[in-house]
C-alpha cells in the first residue's frame, strides 16, 4: 500500500510521508532486495542527473549569451551540485554506473541544443517534460526508502524540491506557448521514462 500523502506548498504536487517500515519490507518474490533496491535507485538517479546536466550544457552552446542564459546556468549548477551528490555515494557505496552513460552524453546534449535551436520557449517545455518526469521519479523513490535510508529520502527530497523549481521556471518562461507544446511534451516524457527505465537495470 502507497503511504499517505500531503500537498506541497503549491497544492499540485503531494509530498510523501515519510514510512515507517524498513526500507524493502513487504517485497514480493521476485522483487530486489533492500540493497538491490537502493543500488539500483542511486545508479538511476546518477545517471538522470548526468543526462540533465549534459540538457542544459547543451541548451548553453545555442543559447547560452542570450537573455535565458543565465537562467539556464542557474538550474544547470544546481544539476551538477546533484550529480556530484550522487556521484560521491557511488563511491561509498560501490555502486556501479550504468552501462548507458555514453549515450545519455551523447543524447543529452543533442536534446538540449536541439530543443534551443527551436526557440527559447521550446528549450523551456523540454525543462517541464524532463522536471516533471523527475519529480514523479524522485516522488516514488522517497515513498519507498524507510527511516533506515533516512539521509538517502532527504537528500532526495531536497533535489526534488530543486527540481520542481526548474519546472516552474519553465513554465514563468513560456513553456506552454512553445509550438506543438502538448506533442513535444509527451515525446520528451516518453523518452525520460525509458531512459529511466534503462539506466535501472543496465
Amino acid at each position: 500500500m502507497r503511504p499517505d500523502h500531503t500537498q506541497h506548498h503549491d497544492g499540485a504536487t503531494p509530498v510523501p510521508t515519510p514510512r515507517t517500515a524498513p526500507t524493502g519490507a513487504g517485497a514480493l518474490p521476485g522483487d530486489p532486495d533492500a540493497r538491490t533496491l537502493v543500488e539500483r535507485m542511486i545508479r538511476v538517479d546518477q545517471a538522470g542527473e548526468y543526462g540533465a546536466a549534459r540538457i542544459y550544457q547543451g541548451q548553453l552552446a545555442v543559447m547560452g549569451k542570450g537573455p535565458h542564459g543565465a537562467t539556464i546556468r542557474h538550474m544547470a549548477a544546481q544539476e551538477q551540485v546533484h550529480l556530484h551528490s550522487f556521484n560521491r555515494m557511488m563511491v561509498a557505496r560501490r555502486v556501479r554506473p550504468t552501462v548507458l552513460s555514453p549515450l545519455w552524453h551523447v543524447a543529452g546534449f543533442a536534446l538540449g541544443a536541439a530543443t534551443a535551436m527551436m526557440g527559447s520557449r521550446a528549450a523551456m517545455a523540454c525543462t517541464v517534460a524532463v522536471e516533471e518526469e523527475i519529480d514523479r521519479h524522485y516522488r516514488a523513490q522517497a515513498e519507498a526508502l524507510g527511516p533506515d535510508e533516512a539521509p538517502l529520502r532527504d537528500t532526495i527530497e531536497r533535489f526534488r524540491a530543486e527540481e520542481l523549481e526548474h519546472r516552474d521556471t519553465g513554465l514563468a518562461h513560456g513553456a506552454e506557448r512553445a509550438t506543438g507544446y502538448r506533442g513535444l511534451k509527451a515525446v520528451i516524457g516518453a523518452g525520460s521514462r525509458a531512459a529511466i527505465w534503462l539506466s535501472q537495470r543496465f
